[in-house]
């Protein structure tokens, strides 16, 4: 990939930019493998799975700089002076020709963007996030509800210009640090939720849902991870960090006649929301779907794993569970828990390479089967790992 903001030096995000893609892939393949060496021994590595080594971003998180009338979208240089990056080649195509149209329109609008030195001025961020389906969910994030009044009163002029955005949000972020959401959420538009299509199931993501930037990649890691489920063909799937439900939705739908009871935990109760909304679509296409539910709660605590429901419900040899945590892991709280309970496997979704081999030498009952490498960000070192685990003692 060739970029002639890394060429002038204006941008360096992607690290790796210049560094041929099959390299990178290799590299971060090797990288992963040794992390794991002394904890997953007897692992079969598959395949790596890479998307297109550029224009894969499914969002765009913009800082806003400049002045009002002339903003600039991308990011701040080490003096916190806006560098305009609304050309970068990372986006996906309806989205690269988003960004300059939204840049445009703040423009118009007369947004002040918020100047850090001085401390100054309202717009800070614009966060984009593009579906499948070409819809686009567009957040303002303010430093006040100041401008709150102006974006309502002009949300028509948002969408005659924009047509492909259908949720409109303001996010207010009123501390001074390099923080990108704030706690409050105002949905401007009807529509509070974007769907997004993968594998055939619509997920919906609310403005503070997560869901990865690649969502090509993405689809390959639910599929490979439903593939596992599908192999050992538990009665019960626990997911843990579920998020909007992407793994526990997967699971449910390739479930044999209803038989497999599903449960999901995740601490948002946005998330929570936008699962159980997908989980009742999904049902209305597939009548024979087993016992899906999801609650909201930390996945680390004791009651995590108490199981979908009765006391035969309890996860035990029959029972497996997905973990998708943040960067830290899963920690040793959740991973005693794990190492101590009947859990017959576990599957392991890490972006962080280093933390999951500290949480799997804290699963000694458990051994590592397969594993594989899905690589959501070409052209830096980023990388997320699945592993497929089998309890084979205790």
């Amino acid at each position: 990939m060739q970029c002639h903001y890394f060429d002038a030096a204006r941008c360096r995000s992607c690290t790796l930019m210049g560094v041929p893609y099959a390299a990178q892939l290799a590299s971060k393949q090797e990288r992963c493998r040794a992390a794991l060496a002394g904890s997953a021994t007897s692992v079969s590595w598959l395949e790596p799975f890479a998307g297109p080594e550029n224009a894969f971003r499914n969002k765009a998180k913009l800082v806003v700089g400049g002045r009002r009338g002339a903003v600039t979208v991308g990011i701040l240089d080490a003096e916190n002076r806006g560098v305009d990056l609304r050309d970068c080649g990372l986006y996906e195509p309806g989205l690269q020709d988003l960004v300059p149209r939204v840049a445009d329109l703040v423009d118009d609008l007369l947004l002040e963007p918020y100047d850090i030195p001085t401390r100054r001025g309202e717009l800070k961020h614009l966060l984009l996030t593009r579906s499948p389906t070409s819809e686009v969910m567009l957040r303002f994030v303010l430093r006040s509800q100041r401008d709150l009044a102006l974006l309502r009163a002009r949300l028509h002029i948002v969408q005659d210009r924009l047509p492909e955005v259908v949720v409109v949000s303001v996010n207010i972020q009123p501390v001074h640090q390099a923080v990108i959401e704030g706690p409050t959420e105002v949905v401007l538009t009807r529509a509070d939720a974007l769907t997004m299509p993968v594998n055939g199931i619509a997920l919906h993501l609310r403005p503070n849902s997560f869901f990865q930037t690649n969502t090509e990649v993405a689809s390959a890691l639910y599929r490979q991870v439903d593939e596992w489920v599908d192999r050992v063909d538990p009665a019960q799937v626990l997911d843990l960090y579920c998020g909007v439900g992407g793994f526990a939705l997967h699971a449910a739908r390739s479930g044999r006649l209803g038989r497999r009871r599903v449960m999901g935990v995740e601490v948002s109760p946005d998330a929570v929301e936008s699962a159980r909304r997908s989980a009742a679509e999904l049902r209305r296409q597939h009548s024979d779907l087993g016992p899906v539910c999801f609650q909201s709660g930390d996945a680390t605590a004791a009651g995590a794993l108490g199981g979908a429901g009765s006391e035969e419900a309890r996860p035990g040899a029959h029972t497996l569970v997905i973990v998708n945590p943040p960067r830290r892991g899963i920690g040793p709280d959740l991973a005693g828990r794990l190492e101590a309970s009947q859990v017959g496997h576990v599957v392991y979704s890490s972006c962080n390479v280093d933390s999951l081999a500290r949480d799997l030498e804290a699963l000694p009952s458990f051994s590592a089967r397969e594993a594989r490498l899905f690589d959501m960000f070409p052209q830096t070192s980023h990388h997320e790992v699945a592993v497929l685990l089998e309890r084979t003692a205790g």
